[in-house]
């Protein structure tokens, strides 16, 4: 798949994975006569199934492919609609049907996907060659100059046993891992998050629901297709995954804290196969008789990272893994590579007006890294709580909370670029993030209390009418002064769910110290619902 490249291009992007290739798509629907190339390193085709990890999206990520990228037809039709997020304390465990299971007994609103990341980026990259973008597979960036003023990049490639050299007004760095503008600026960072993950994939159906003759317990959800969710395995120190794919395999994975579960315990297929046998031995049982469908086996240590810079006046950007990553626990990867992109795509217009950057890439850039380090706290020191049955599933709702109420309001409203909404909200959103925060660390606190009890019942998310209404709420149209409302009625929500949350932990348990919480919960100016929130989800 190759486009012929001219010697000077609008917009060279390096990397023609999800995040480049949606980037240019994004481009190009905005200026039809924008003239961008794409470089990718790898041959298209490329494999379907083992090809790739970061296969959930959440609805962020959902609504960027679907209807920001205008890809709905594809979504619907190539690829599967998500079960919502699935979790059962199921740790040394046979019997699934006895677990405490978290999750939705039905489809909510707003729709998310499992996506076979080999069929996107094949559709991706036909699609870009349809819409006009220049694209390049077998193609290595060798080298790149930056400049220091008006004048165009400078870009040496190496393709088919050639190099040849291009100039850009604008460089996107969109390679991964490999960050080559993080390495060359010394932009890596580290964070606190330290955890490390293992995955492969299996040429068949893993349908959990089969894993019972419980009729009872398969049909607490409609559809009983429980197999469609993104289901996690979970426990003190990790998570396994089982995610779907429409080319009919089945991607699985372990994430781990290395303070409890080693990866020396798990970076072979047998290493993972005998943790699953000790750790999650229904899944080992499902597994073991089809060791000869495996397609590949990968694994990275320490996977979650920072970058100091992901957007430069100097007309430079980077999106998706080649900036920043944090944890695939809420599957939060496409949702960046849309904020990211959607940032990116604004940068370009100031400058194809002739627009100054300075102020804009320095607060785009300060935004970004705001809703990365509130998405951080989600996962930092957290994974020793996620073998509780009790803090567990009340922090996923604290969280899903906070990022439909928040985070996803920005994005589904195109809001993220309005920067006057974010100076008028400025009090609430900072509130919000410190709240968030504040909630974390009470969760661990309430843990180390918890007596961890796992009846066998299911904690139905759909099952409480405001958290269904909030997800259906992300459709919605609203204007200037509905959206200030959503933004603080939503505050005044997390306000009251961290009460209650104090309420319940300190009730059970007098001798948690809630006060940190309480105090911040006490001085903030807004309003709290009247309404519980929690009575439903116990």
């Amino acid at each position: 798949m190759q486009a012929k490249a001219s010697r000077h291009h609008d917009v060279v992007i390096m990397g023609g994975g999800l995040a480049g290739l949606t980037l240019a798509l994004q481009l190009k629907q905005q200026f039809a006569d924008i003239d961008i190339l794409v470089l990718e390193r790898r041959q298209h085709p490329v494999p379907e199934a083992a090809h790739k990890v970061g296969e959930s999206s959440v609805e962020i990520g959902a609504h960027y492919f679907s209807k920001v990228l205008g890809l709905t037809e594809h979504m619907d039709q190539a690829q599967l609609r998500k079960f919502g997020f699935r979790f059962f304390f199921s740790e040394g465990r046979r019997d699934i049907d006895q677990v405490t299971e978290i999750g939705a007994s039905r489809f909510l609103s707003t729709p998310s996907y499992q996506i076979d990341r080999g069929i996107f980026e094949n559709f991706l990259g036909k699609e870009a060659l349809r819409r006009g973008v220049r694209f390049i597979d077998n193609a290595i960036a060798r080298r790149v100059d930056l400049s220091e003023d008006d004048a165009p990049h400078r870009l040496s490639c190496a393709h088919a046993g050639e190099t040849f050299v291009v100039t850009a007004r604008w460089i996107i760095d969109a390679c991964g891992r490999a960050g080559i503008l993080k390495r060359k600026l010394g932009l890596a960072q580290d964070n606190a998050h330290h955890a490390h993950a293992v995955w492969f994939r299996i040429k068949d159906r893993i349908k959990i629901d089969d894993w019972t003759g419980n009729a009872e317990w398969r049909a607490r959800c409609d559809p009983p297709a429980r197999w469609l969710s993104t289901n996690h395995l979970v426990g003190a120190g990790y998570w396994a995954w089982l995610i779907p794919l429409a080319s009919g395999s089945h991607s699985v994975g372990i994430v781990a804290d290395p303070r409890m579960h080693a990866l020396d315990t798990m970076n072979t297929f047998e290493k993972a196969m005998s943790w699953f046998e000790r750790y999650q031995p229904r899944l080992f049982d499902e597994l073991d008789g089809k060791r000869h469908l495996l397609q590949d086996f990968a694994f990275l240590r320490n996977f979650s990272y920072g970058c100091k810079q992901v957007f430069s006046a100097r007309r430079w950007a980077l999106t998706g893994e080649a900036g920043l990553f944090l944890d695939p626990f809420y599957s939060p990867g496409s949702d960046f590579i849309g904020i990211a992109n959607t940032y990116i795509t604004e940068l370009i217009a100031l400058d194809r007006a002739r627009r100054p950057l300075g102020a804009h890439a320095q607060l785009y850039d300060q935004v970004f890294h705001s809703f990365y380090d509130s998405t951080l706290a989600l996962f930092t020191d957290q994974y020793p709580l996620f073998g509780d049955p009790e803090v567990l599933p009340v922090k996923v709702i604290w969280d899903y909370t906070y990022y439909w109420g928040v985070l996803s309001q920005f994005f589904f409203q195109r809001r993220l670029t309005d920067l006057a909404a974010m100076g008028a909200l400025r009090d609430e959103l900072a509130h919000c993030q410190r709240l968030n925060v504040a909630v974390q660390v009470f969760f661990r606190a309430w843990s180390s209390f918890s007596q961890k009890r796992n009846p066998a019942v299911m904690l139905d998310q759909a099952a409480m009418p405001w958290f269904a209404e909030l997800n259906r709420g992300l459709n919605d149209t609203l204007d200037d002064a509905q959206f200030r409302a959503r933004l603080r009625a939503s505050t005044a929500q997390l306000k009251t769910l961290a009460a209650e949350i104090l309420a319940r932990a300190c009730g059970e348990h007098p001798a948690l110290d809630g006060s940190a919480l309480r105090a911040l919960v006490a001085e903030s100016p807004i309003a709290a619902e009247a309404r519980p929130l929690l009575t439903e989800f116990s």
